[in-house]
């Protein structure tokens, strides 16, 4: 769980998956798939960032709020993030 060493789960792989399933209209799959990288890497701010893009997908704007506030959390410099951030918080 701390450092999965399977490349099949690697945070890189499961995120690239995750958004083919946004682009794919596959919002709840999605979203099942960046928590389970969220859970793999907890310390990875990217991670979160990911999940909180699947959440404004499904118009859960809270939880996507959340999300990339952790993501800035964990770092300061997601800039994106930042951006997205602001614009549901208006």
């Amino acid at each position: 769980k701390e450092t999965p060493r399977n490349v099949s789960v690697s945070e890189d792989r499961l995120n690239r998956l995750g958004y083919r399933l946004l682009e794919q209209k596959k919002v709840p799959e999605a979203i099942a798939l960046f928590k389970l990288n969220v859970e793999l890497y907890p310390k990875a701010w990217n991670v979160y960032d990911s999940l909180a893009d699947a959440y404004v997908a499904n118009g859960q704007k809270d939880l996507a709020i959340a999300s990339y506030k952790k993501s800035l959390e964990l770092n300061p410099q997601n800039s994106t993030g930042l951006e997205k951030l602001k614009k549901l918080e208006q």
